[in-house]
């Protein structure tokens, strides 16, 4: 499967944090014929173990997408919704969802009071979740008979191809970084590598990166890859917080091993790669940052594909960013040996 039909297909998964299995499932059965084992964890983690006799190493890319959870059924039947993760009330009116409700799947679309029938006031105000609700155009009570308080709602599921190699989707944040994650596997099958590889689609990442620590305090990895995504250059946005679309960056920050990131730097050299590099201060807000941290400590690494609009159901990437990602990926991996433990700490 091309890397372009794996994106398309696993981003229209439901797989809002907390109900992450449907997607999990699908990605072990991706990984499967490219590593020696892939189990699923009581979280809904992906690990799929690819054997080395070297160092072990935790490559990980999360799963889970924001969404949204019904917490009330109105007298017309309209659902109102809280938000799992970060959500931004402003970009949810006129769009599409889909709830996932006991019996199946029900469309929905989002709609608000009509700026006709506000005050001048209420206008200037941006949307919230309170102004917000979800018309299934049913009967209240067929909708009090399928929908239950806390059911899921996940932006609607449109993967759009643009000129130039640019794709537009839900969930780009993160599954397009676990797709890099799998070519790299992919690779890895026609290259030589002493490291002891796990690929790990990590769940909850969106509201703290639980799954990383869970995962990482199990698996006590010698080193670790953190996956994710940043924001690419768009109009209005400060330059400083953005990087080019069209490939990865690297992070330096008091959350990375400076030893292991100049490792992928040669890594990408050498290999033809370009990489951009960024400057985190503080924590990252990704899974490197759990990861790094879980049990007596893990020297970690973070790599981020760039995308416009994160958090909209229109997140917008370069794929030829994504599979040279991979490429950088597989080579950097192939690179890991033993005698980095003794150079790790000079």
């Amino acid at each position: 499967m091309k890397p372009e039909d794996f994106l398309r297909e696993v981003t229209a998964i439901p797989g809002v944090t907390g109900n992450e299995r449907a997607a999990a499932e699908y990605i072990a059965e991706a990984f499967r014929p490219y590593v020696d084992e892939v189990r699923i964890t009581p979280l809904n983690c992906v690990i799929a173990h690819k054997k080395g006799t070297g160092p072990k190493v935790m490559i990980c890319a999360h799963l889970d997408e924001i969404g949204m959870m019904v917490s009330k059924i109105e007298e017309d039947g309209c659902l109102r919704l809280e938000r799992v993760g970060g959500v931004d009330p402003r970009v949810l009116p006129c769009m599409r969802v889909r709830v996932y409700a006991k019996e199946g799947m029900l469309l929905g679309v989002v709609g608000a009071t009509p700026p006709h029938l506000l005050k001048e006031a209420e206008r200037k105000n941006n949307y919230t979740f309170d102004n917000l609700y979800v018309d299934m155009g049913m009967p209240a009570e067929q909708v009090k008979q399928k929908v239950r308080i806390g059911d899921t709602v996940c932006f609607e599921a449109r993967y759009v191809e643009l000129k130039n190699g640019r794709v537009a989707t839900k969930t780009a944040d993160d599954r397009a970084c676990v797709t890099i994650m799998l070519e790299a596997a992919k690779r890895l099958q026609h290259m030589t590598h002493e490291a002891d590889l796990y690929f790990v689609a990590t769940c909850q990442e969106e509201i703290g990166s639980y799954g990383a620590l869970a995962a990482g305090f199990e698996l006590a990895p010698d080193y670790g890859v953190a996956f994710d995504v940043c924001h690419a250059d768009t109009p209005g946005a400060p330059k400083n917080s953005t990087s080019k679309i069209d490939s990865l960056v690297s992070t330096k920050g008091p959350f990375i091993h400076p030893y292991l990131e100049q490792k992928l730097e040669d890594a990408a050299k050498e290999n033809g790669v370009q990489l951009q590099l960024s400057v985190d201060h503080r924590d990252t807000s990704t899974d490197a940052d759990e990861l790094s941290t879980t049990r007596a400590g893990v020297p970690t690494v973070l790599l981020s594909l760039p995308i416009k609009y994160m958090h909209t159901n229109v997140e917008l990437l370069d794929m030829h960013a994504l599979t040279e990602g991979a490429r950088l990926l597989a080579h950097y991996l192939a690179s890991v040996q033993s005698s980095w433990e003794d150079e790790l700490w000079i």
